[in-house]
This record gives structure tokens, C-alpha cells and sequence, in this order.
């Protein structure tokens, strides 16, 4: 059901089990009890960077799979996105399973638009079982958008580690502890900012436009949530994140976590402003922020994916970076 002018509420959508695995460096972060597989090195086993995200996504949806006790059959449609060109980390890795599929790209806000549109699909009984997955990694997110690793290019403190993930979950109408009730679709906001290497500032503002689109739209407040976690602000895309929201009277230095500074342990780990990717948000969402909701310490979250639309073409003809955020209200049932 629409509400306002850019949201939706949900009456009969539950977050399932869901799979996360993870490379190295985010193995060694202060999440790594919570993951259900990590591999030792970037390569995960596999001859190139692109083959090793496809293993981080294969195993983080077989995993999803049996977590759920789902068979292929039983899977209405897979929303999957990634930030290689074309998305051919779920093209590519769904060659192999016999299931409806929508690729989509909103950068990292892909894991909370993948929730809309299969929310979307379950509300209007077009299917009963979506699985949301998505996938980014380090080496194969430098080669696309900056620079290759090998390159050895020098980066300033503002820069963003991209999450080495494979993340998937499964969203349906049968009932579990987690209900998916409300959702706010973004707009795409230019800062007019430039810098590839700062983009948690370049998406702070449209986080802040959908939140308080969502407040208007459902008549809410900050203090109606335990939890507003946005995507991979990071370091400086979240103190500029908090400032706007000063500067409108919205107080969330006692609400606000990102998951960005959450999956990394910026004093004893070289990631710089923090995390990043389509598998930033998802990692720590699935993981930690799940757990505590299903032990009752958080009973109401906003979940605000953010995602830069940035390409390298367009950055070498010297263009700004729009951005854009959307949002999902998780609830304990």
C-alpha cells in the first residue's frame, strides 16, 4: 500500500534465514563470530578476482538455501545485484540454477531496493518465496571504479574499503520473528561532489532526504526506533549524515550506527574512512543487527541503504556523483 509520496507499507512480509560469507579482512573485524563461512585470501580459491566475489555469492545463497531447508524449486524469484559492469556476478553465477531472476543496480543501495521490489512481488501474491542476494570485493570494486590493486596507488584517509561479501537472504509471507512492515523508495540527490574517493560524504545527503521523506511519509520520529543504520557512510559520510540531521532538529547521536564502521575495526585495520559495497549493509544487517533482534535487544530498526551511481567513463569526463538511499523498516514480531 502506498503512503505518502515515496513510501510503502507491508502487511504480510518476514525476513528468513539468510547467508553471509566473507573474505579476510572482513573475517578479522570485530564481526567475525557472527559469519557463516570466510576465506583466508582475496582469491578464495579461484584464478581471478571476479571468479572469487562468484564464489563468495554461490556460496552465501546455497548457504541461505539449506539454512532455510529450501530447495531450487521452492525459490519464486532471485533478486540479485552487484557493482561489476553489467552485473555479472549474479548473471553469471545464475547460469547454473533454475530460477526467475532480476538483476538491478543501485550500487549499495541494491540490498534494500532487492527487498523492495520482492516485497513488492510477495504483497501482490506473485510469489511467496524471493531471495535477495548480493556480492561486492575488494580487488574486483578498485579495478572497477578506481584503480587496480596491483597499481599501488596511495589513497587519503577518506577513502572506503569495499566489503569482500556474498550475502543472500530470503524474504517471504510465511511468518518468522522478523517482519518487514514499511519501506521508503529514494531519489536520486546530487551533492556535487567529485571525488571517487569520498564517496561516503558524496551519499550522506540523499540518506538524509529519505529519512526524513520516511518521517513525513509515516508521521514517525527518531524516537519511534531502537536502530537507524544506514548503509556504508562510513567515517565522513556519516559525521556529514548527523549534521544535516542536526541542522533539521533530528537528534541520532544516540540511534545512529553504520555498517561501514561497524564490520571493520578502524584503529587496528588499514580500511581507512571504513566499508563499503553492495555486501557492506547485508553483512552487518544479516549478521549482528538480526541476532540482536531475534534476542529481543532491538525490537524496531530503519534500515538505509545508500548507494553512489557513479561509473568509470562518466567520472573520466569529469562528472559529479548523484546518489541515492533507500529505506526498510525491520520490526520483532
Amino acid at each position: 500500500m502506498k503512503v505518502g509520496k515515496q513510501s510503502i507499507a507491508f502487511n504480510n512480509l518476514y525476513l528468513h534465514n539468510t547467508g553471509v560469507v566473507v573474505g579476510p579482512q572482513e573475517n578479522n573485524g570485530p564481526l567475525k563470530d557472527y559469519f557463516d563461512h570466510h576465506y583466508d585470501d582475496l582469491h578464495c580459491g579461484q584464478k581471478t578476482w571476479e571468479l572469487a566475489e562468484m564464489m563468495l555469492y554461490r556460496n552465501a545463497f546455497n548457504t541461505c538455501l539449506n539454512k532455510n531447508n529450501l530447495e531450487i524449486k521452492d525459490v519464486d524469484c532471485l533478486i540479485s545485484g552487484d557493482l561489476n559492469n553489467q552485473i555479472i556476478i549474479g548473471n553469471y553465477i545464475m547460469r547454473d540454477y533454475d530460477i526467475p531472476y532480476l538483476g538491478i543496480f543501485n550500487a549499495c543501495a541494491s540490498c534494500v531496493e532487492g527487498m523492495i521490489i520482492g516485497g513488492a512481488l510477495i504483497e501482490s501474491k506473485n510469489a511467496n518465496n524471493v531471495i535477495v542476494a548480493m556480492s561486492s570485493h575488494y580487488a574486483t570494486t578498485e579495478r572497477q571504479y578506481r584503480y587496480p590493486t596491483e597499481y599501488g596507488g596511495q589513497k587519503p584517509e577518506t577513502s572506503n574499503t569495499t566489503v569482500s561479501a556474498g550475502t543472500a537472504a530470503l524474504i517471504s509471507n510465511n511468518e518468522s520473528e522478523i517482519k518487514i512492515t514499511k519501506a521508503t523508495i529514494g531519489r536520486i540527490l546530487d551533492a556535487k561532489l567529485n571525488d571517487p574517493l569520498d564517496l561516503g560524504r558524496a551519499m550522506a545527503p540523499a540518506a538524509f532526504h529519505t529519512l526524513r521523506e520516511h518521517f513525513k511519509d509515516f508521521d514517525v520520529s527518531e524516537d519511534d526506533y531502537d536502530l537507524i543504520i544506514t548503509g556504508d557512510l562510513s567515517y565522513y559520510g556519516s559525521d556529514m549524515f548527523l549534521r544535516l540531521c542536526k541542522e533539521f532538529e533530528i537528534d541520532l547521536n544516540k540511534k545512529h550506527q553504520d555498517g561501514g564502521l561497524l564490520i571493520y575495526d578502524r584503529e587496528n585495520q588499514e580500511v581507512f574512512s571504513g566499508g563499503t559495497g553492495c555486501g557492506c549493509l547485508p553483512a552487518v544487517l544479516y549478521t549482528i543487527i538480526r541476532k540482536q533482534m531475534l534476542t529481543g535487544d532491538l525490537k524496531k530498526i530503519l534500515a538505509i541503504a545508500t548507494g553512489a551511481l557513479l561509473n568509470p567513463v562518466i567520472m573520466s569526463q569529469k562528472e559529479t556523483i548523484p546518489a541515492i538511499a533507500h529505506a526498510v523498516v525491520l520490526e520483532r514480531v
